[in-house]
């Protein structure tokens, strides 16, 4: 291990642990290729004995009164902010992330666990009516025990702690496997709950070697003892990680990857409409599932769209997230703006113009907005996950909406109009499970439905909605009168 690289350990049945098979796998920074964390990497023994910790952990938990959950899941928010420099280090050099992203990810966070305390006494049931005479019916919901929570690395504070802390709150145990692009991230999440004091087995957490990781998830997910999965990440993964669920007949949460939308009509305020675009579509690098990823523009107003949001990509630092200077950093790994680079230089050789950006430096690359942009192009329907602003022009609203909706993805989408009569009809008809009107399709707050649809996966994180995820609805029913039966 090189001095500057943190150790990362295992955390199950409330204690920090070595791997069994004593491996250990280490995170090198994009910025510069330093060795940074040094993780254990689990097997299936560590990830075995994950899940016996929780599902013993689970009966007391499950009836710990909802006031002692609450407590201890508002301690453990005030614990997160109290490491925030300690996360702004970890994200920046784990995955070359701007300390504005890291604060922003601290305070969210934080907010989701406040806010998951607050659903503790919000896990309500109901009377029905029976037919039966003498017959009281209710419908009540019950935690379901183990659930398999799977974080990615690009808002690892906020999609590490979504992963947790409505299913604590509901009453269930966790193991919780984290990135091993953010791993020494995600384990200062777990040091947060295990200093509010959560007891042991409550939370578990494993970290895996990259080239383990396929066979340790498949062996979790198929583990009797765990109960459901959510998971964060790209489609790809997510379609693996639900097929490997379905087989095994286990409800599954996936929020997966996005190509956003943002229509702009022709009668939107253009200075704000290229205010929120050039935020959802430069924020950390383009690398959230949120990210504007198209701005579908009426003819009309396009030429004075495309200036200003070429000037607000022009204005944006691009450097070492470390001085401070920087408004984005770099793409969590080189091959990335490998990527990013071969998908808009493809564009341009099929006749899109660039009017800002374009440049890569290594594991950095330039806010770009790319003009003229057609349906022959790969970066029209491939989810890009950089710091690139896609312009499709179209004639009117009716184009519009066709075009926003000519996609596999449906998570989040933006309208600009000043009409906001019309903003609603056509938000009703854009295929997305998120859409804000003029406002930026980056957005999220803890009591909100967040999830997607279409290849963006299903299921919804978020206040009374993550209720219905991590709970099980039963039908209980009381006998107060004799019952008549036919023999």
């Amino acid at each position: 291990m090189t001095q500057t690289a943190k150790h990362v350990g295992l955390y199950i049945a409330g204690a920090w642990r070595p791997a069994q098979e004593g491996r250990r796998f280490q995170r090198r920074s994009p910025l510069d290729g330093q060795a940074v964390s040094e993780a254990e990497a689990a097997g299936l023994e560590d990830a075995r004995q994950a899940v016996e910790a929780a599902l013993e952990a689970f009966p007391a938990w499950s009836e710990t009164p909802p006031s002692q959950r609450r407590d201890l899941l508002w301690k453990a928010a005030e614990a997160l902010e109290a490491r925030l420099e300690a996360f702004v280090e970890a994200m920046v050099e784990e995955t070359g992330a701007t300390p504005g992203w890291a604060h922003l990810n601290v305070h969210l966070a934080a907010g989701m666990l406040k806010e998951a305390a607050a659903l503790t006494t919000q896990i309500t049931g109901e009377v029905i009516p029976s037919d039966r005479p003498g017959t009281l019916a209710f419908a009540v919901r019950q935690p379901v025990g183990v659930i398999l929570s799977l974080a990615p690395w690009n808002a690892p504070v906020i999609l590490g702690v979504r992963a947790l802390a409505t299913p604590l709150a509901c009453g269930n145990t966790v193991v919780f496997k984290g990135s091993e692009l953010s791993p020494r991230t995600h384990a200062l999440i777990v040091e947060a709950l295990a200093e509010a004091g959560l007891p042991p087995g409550v939370v578990n957490f494993l970290t895996t070697a990259p080239e383990d990781a396929p066979r340790v998830v498949e062996a979790l997910i198929a583990h009797p003892g765990v109960r459901r999965v959510n998971f964060t990440g790209s489609t790809r993964t997510g379609r693996i990680i639900a097929e490997l669920a379905g087989r095994h007949l286990k409800p599954v949460l996936l929020e997966l990857g996005g190509k956003a939308p943002a229509i702009v009509l022709k009668d939107a305020d253009l200075e704000a409409a290229a205010r929120a675009i050039a935020f959802g579509a430069f924020a950390n690098q383009g690398q959230i599932c949120m990210s504007t990823e198209r701005v579908v523009v009426e003819e009309a107003v396009a030429d004075a769209l495309v200036e200003r949001l070429a000037q607000r990509a022009a204005s944006l630092p691009v450097g070492d997230p470390r001085t401070g200077q920087a408004a984005l950093g770099c793409l969590v790994e080189p091959k990335a703006a490998e990527r990013v680079a071969s998908l808009v230089e493809e564009a341009l050789a099929q006749g899109a113009r660039l009017v800002a950006g374009g440049r890569k430096q290594g594991p950095f690359f330039w806010p770009t907005v790319l003009d003229r942009v057609t349906p022959k192009m790969r970066i029209y329907h491939e989810e890009s996950f950089g710091p690139v602003a896609v312009v499709v022009r179209v004639a009117d609203e009716e184009e519009a909406v066709r075009v926003a909706n000519d996609t596999e993805y449906g998570l989040s989408a933006a309208i600009f109009t000043r009409d906001i009569a019309k903003g609603l009809k056509l938000a009703k008809r854009v295929q997305s499970g998120i859409c804000h009107i003029n406002g930026p399709t980056v957005h999220d707050e803890p009591q909100m439905p967040f999830g997607g649809v279409k290849a963006s996966g299903y299921g919804r994180f978020g206040g009374r909605a993550g209720i219905h995820e991590f709970t099980e609805l039963r039908w209980i029913t009381v006998q107060t009168e004799p019952l008549q039966f036919p023999f």
